[in-house]
């Protein structure tokens, strides 16, 4: 495990503790449906992530509404796929407990399987490196221009004597 696996934990605990008080206050104290509580942890959630790993874990520099965008797909295609699995599943496990026992499961639930797919969409997907090739390596670029240049310049020379 690397250092961004680490710093993408301790980021995912602040987060956790702030997303699952936003989430089972608004489920359990102001009685919000399931995909209210669960999407409400995920949006304010959200924000607070995208800039701690945007920064911090992944010390990432482009600054462009395509990351941004990446950002948003990634978390609502985990957030979707982690929670509509976890729903049924837990109902289909917990069949003979209550509505409120299997939804508090069902979000405990599809909060590690988002925790899971979230780390591989933000690091492979919305805060990837972009990959280093020969187009973007600087001393061979240097060394084309210098070359363009000498000739450039050799062709001004000839062409003043």
């Amino acid at each position: 495990m690397d250092a961004k696996f680490w710093k993408f934990i301790l980021v995912g605990i602040a987060n956790t503790i702030f997303g699952i008080t936003v989430m089972f206050v608004f489920y359990n104290v102001f009685h919000f449906s399931y995909w209210f509580s669960s999407a409400s942890n995920y949006v304010l959630g959200s924000i607070l992530s995208y800039f701690l790993n945007k920064y911090f874990t992944f010390k990432n520099t482009e600054r462009s509404l395509a990351v941004v965008a990446r950002f948003v797909i990634n978390i609502a295609v985990c957030y979707g796929i982690a929670y509509g699995l976890a729903r049924p599943l837990v109902k289909l496990v917990l069949s003979s407990a209550s509505v409120t026992v299997r939804d508090n499961v069902a979000m405990l639930v599809g909060m590690c399987l988002f925790v899971g797919l979230n780390y591989l969409g933000q690091r492979f997907f919305a805060f990837r490196e972009k990959p280093k090739d020969a187009a973007s390596d600087d001393g061979g670029n240097i060394a084309a221009k210098k070359n363009n240049d000498d000739n450039k310049n050799t062709d001004e020379s000839e062409k003043n004597q």
